[in-house]
């Protein structure tokens, strides 16, 4: 069989909503199986979101520091954000996280993964981009206002090579930040030239 995920949909013979937040929702589905049973499925609904992997000129990794709720923790993890508005390209949305949470802008950029951060429980849609070619912005530039968990999040660079050592040992444990540092790792050596293009087809 072809290695390769591909769109399916099997038959919802009812749908219930079950709660609805500022961000996701909660469904359950009634899903025909195999041999005409149905089973429900209970899901998070939510509107997706893009991560961003910036790589400067010494291969170092630019990383942020947040507070996660349901985790407990402060995480180290990739910019990123919601895809909350609708029509914008995701590469576009990309380069707004960036520059909002980072202050750094990027003249390179590639697709470097597509995620489902677990699809067994939601329907949640992640895009990692690769950006390099970084400047930083000006402070007067950058009119972002921090609100909530982003106030005072630190920003560090760590070399690629030290940040896949840290995801291995269970020093980082944000999926798209472990996912990105190791996909950026394997692409590099191919100087990524086997990377989409920034603006390539989700599946």
């Amino acid at each position: 069989m072809k290695i390769e995920d591909t769109p399916e949909t099997w038959d919802v013979v009812a749908s219930k909503p079950r709660f609805s937040g500022y961000v996701i929702d909660v469904v359950t589905d009634s899903v025909k199986m195999p041999g005409d049973e149905v089973a429900d499925r209970d899901y998070v609904v939510h509107p997706g979101a893009v991560a961003v992997l910036a790589l400067d000129e010494r291969q170092r990794v630019l990383m942020i520091r947040q507070y996660r709720h349901p985790a407990r923790q402060l995480m180290w993890e990739l910019p990123a954000g919601l895809r909350d508005v609708p029509g914008e390209p995701l590469v576009e949305t990309a380069a707004r996280e960036l520059a909002e949470e980072a202050g750094y802008r990027a003249a390179t950029w590639d697709t470097l993964l597509d995620l489902r951060t677990s699809p067994g429980m939601s329907d949640e849609r992640i895009r990692v981009f690769l950006a390099r070619d970084l400047t930083p912005i000006p402070e007067d530039e950058n009119s972002f206002v921090a609100h909530y968990e982003e106030i005072g999040m630190p920003v560090e660079w760590v070399p690629l090579g030290d940040a896949v050592d840290k995801a291995l040992m269970g020093m980082i444990h944000n999926s798209p930040a472990v996912a990105g540092i190791l996909a950026a790792y394997a692409a590099s050596a191919e100087g990524y030239a086997r990377l989409r293009p920034a603006d390539a087809p989700e599946a």
